[in-house]
This record gives C-alpha cells, sequence and structure tokens, in this order.
C-alpha cells in the first residue's frame, strides 16, 4: 500500500519521473487506467507513481520506457538512478563500485553477503531487523538488493569472491525452509566461473591464529584498478582508500582466505548442510 510518508522520502529520480511520466500519458491521451492496463498495473498504481506515494519500481520503469517513452530512453536511464534511490544511504557511495568492478572479495561474518542473498532470504532478514523497516520499504529494500545480483551475469563478468563464517550457514532467518533455499543458492552461485566460494570453519580458533576476528570486509578493485575496502559496523558506511590501510586490510584477507576451507571441501559442506538443515 502506498504511503503518504513516501512522498517525503522520494528522491529527486522519483520526482522526475513521475512528472515525465504524468506530461508523457497526458500527451498521448492515455487515462491513469489505460496506461495501467498497458503495463499491467492498476490505475491506483499509476496514480501512486505519479504523486510519488509509491515511487516506480524497476519493473514499472521497464514498461513505461516501453509503452510511452518515446524512444527518449529516460525511463531506461532513470532504472540505474531510481536504484541508487532505494539503497540506504551508507550504501549508496559503494553501490556505483560494485556495479563496475573489476573483482569482488568478501568476508562475512553474520550473515550471507547481500550479493548472494535469495529473495526469501533477502526478506526475512530485512523483515525482521530492528529498528523494523515499513513494508513498502521493505519491498523496495529487496528488489534494490536482488537486482545488484545481475552483477553476475556482467560483460565482462568481474571475479567474485566470497568467504563465508560456517555459523553464517547455520542461522536461519525466517525458516529453515528459507535457510534451505539459501544454502542451495549458494552452491548454484559457487558453480559458477567467475565465483569462489570458500567457508571459514568454526573450530578455526582451536587450530593456532584466527584472522577473522575484527569482523566483516569487501575488497574491491574497481574498474579504474583502484583498490578500495568497504564495511558496515551498526549502519555505518565505512569506505577505505588510503593505500597503506587498503594495503593491511588486503593483507588479514588474504590470510583469512588461506585459513578458510578449499573451494571444494566449502562446497561439500554447504551441500551437506542444505540436506542437513532442519
Amino acid at each position: 500500500m502506498a504511503r503518504v510518508e513516501n512522498k517525503v522520502e522520494a528522491g529527486g529520480t522519483a520526482h522526475l519521473v513521475a512528472a515525465l511520466a504524468k506530461a508523457l500519458r497526458d500527451q498521448q491521451g492515455l487515462t491513469q487506467e489505460e496506461l495501467g492496463k498497458k503495463i499491467g498495473y492498476t490505475a491506483s498504481a499509476i496514480s501512486a507513481m505519479e504523486t510519488c506515494a509509491q515511487p516506480a519500481s524497476d519493473k514499472m520503469l521497464a514498461g513505461l520506457e516501453e509503452q510511452i517513452g518515446a524512444g527518449l530512453g529516460v525511463f531506461q536511464e532513470a532504472r540505474r538512478w531510481m536504484l541508487l534511490e532505494k539503497y540506504p544511504a551508507r550504501f549508496r557511495g559503494f553501490s556505483e563500485m560494485e556495479a563496475g568492478a573489476f573483482t569482488i572479495s568478501s568476508y562475512e561474518t553474520l550473515v550471507v553477503d547481500g550479493l548472494f542473498q535469495t529473495e526469501d532470504y533477502a526478506r526475512a532478514l530485512i523483515g525482521g531487523s530492528y529498528p523494523s523497516v515499513p513494508e513498502q520499504k521493505r519491498e523496495e529494500l529487496v528488489e534494490a538488493r536482488l537486482l545488484r545480483r545481475a552483477l553476475f551475469d556482467r560483460d565482462p563478468a568481474p571475479m567474485i569472491e566470497l568467504i563465508l563464517e560456517e555459523s553464517v550457514l547455520r542461522r536461519p532467518f525466517g525458516s529453515w525452509e528459507v535457510l534451505r533455499g539459501q544454502l542451495r543458492s549458494l552452491i548454484e552461485d559457487g558453480q559458477r566461473d567467475n565465483v569462489c566460494l570458500q567457508v571459514l570453519p568454526l573450530d578455526r580458533g582451536l587450530r593456532g591464529t584466527y584472522a577473522g576476528d575484527r569482523g566483516a570486509m569487501k575488497l574491491v578493485v574497481t574498474k579504474d584498478h583502484e583498490h578500495v575496502v568497504y564495511m558496515e559496523i551498526e549502519d555505518q558506511g565505512i569506505l577505505i582508500s588510503d593505500p597503506p590501510d587498503v594495503s593491511q586490510l588486503a593483507h588479514r584477507y588474504a590470510k583469512i582466505r588461506a585459513q578458510a576451507m578449499s573451494p571444494d571441501d566449502s562446497m561439500n559442506l554447504i551441500e551437506r548442510l542444505a540436506g542437513e538443515t532442519q
């Protein structure tokens, strides 16, 4: 359901899309109901989009481009900027780097990396967060997170590494079935040529040093071959680009990777857990 506060929170792209959609709809002599039928939405949904009570989804933008775009490409271009506005503020600056990255190397300690999350897992995770997220905002965040998966199939494809703490594979969100689906999805993603998936076992601390005790991190080589590190701590996004600091974190990541299970052993563990999960 469209919410009044969305009108206040809607960003510049949402307002621009709303104004353009209404102008082009009027120019082409279409009512809100007629446009809605053309792109698979109700008249109230078109009205909500035009007033920013419910900004356009990615699917709606694609429909608007096809039906009333007039060959201008404005709604197609808006898809990228609208997506940025749906991300939490802390993530927006980094999201552009991620989308164009040459390599991405992630270490996650609490949840599956957002790039690898299934729809059900993302919805359960976001829906169960504190403070709670309004339903409409939750759905926008889920949509934005799933659209990040386009990175897997980008041409040229980036090289993507993911190291997960074993505890992440055992922690359910929503239900055990949601976790099983997430584990099965990890197995599929781990078979991609441009993906390397490893698990840091629970007993690592019993066997000497444990390099992952200072938390999650994401190392990125950008399309311009700059090296940066992104971390999130209590809803704060931290982007590190100073070469000495990046180098130190890269060495720590390399140690974590060396302490993790091999890719083959990691996949065997995930497959076993997917079968054993309650």
